[in-house]
């Protein structure tokens, strides 16, 4: 999954207990997020998972640290967890068409080839782009062969 990840908003700063935002100070959960946001780039991801662990503590539910934490699941062959982490984003926001790509080439993995086909179209319904056809064609092929 190349290069084309679009750029995740950072979790809000939290309050410190000195009652300073959590973005002034150097364990931030913004700096934190974007720690682990270089490890993935980097492909360090059990390393962006330990960095992405008290933002995950912090905010659970937020999207863009979901859809961080199942990249990096997905790159370090956690599978079973980047399809959570996927599945909860697209809970909050059916239209997000990189995180309905990572979970379909999560699925394929995971040699879900019809759930993973399902996912890639939609993905590539919502924006086109050629890295998205590409796996919509290696999943296809896949089935073909008479791949699940």
């Amino acid at each position: 999954m190349g290069d084309s990840t679009p750029s995740n908003p950072p979790p809000a700063g939290l309050p410190t207990p000195s009652g300073r935002s959590a973005a002034h100070t150097g364990d931030s959960p913004v700096h934190a997020f974007r720690q682990a946001e270089a490890l993935v780039k980097r492909r360090r991801p059990l390393d962006a998972l330990k960095a992405l662990e008290p933002v995950l503590e912090a905010e659970p539910d937020k999207p863009s640290v979901q859809l961080l934490a199942g990249r990096a699941y997905f790159h370090s062959a956690q599978l079973r967890r980047a399809e959570h982490a996927l599945s909860k984003v697209i809970e909050h926001d059916p239209s997000d068409h990189y995180a309905r790509f990572v979970l379909g080439k999560t699925l394929q993995r995971l040699g879900r080839f019809a759930e993973a086909l399902g996912q890639l179209r939609m993905a590539s319904a919502m924006h086109s782009q050629a890295e998205y056809q590409d796996a919509i064609g290696e999943v296809s092929a896949r089935l073909a062969l008479g791949g699940n």
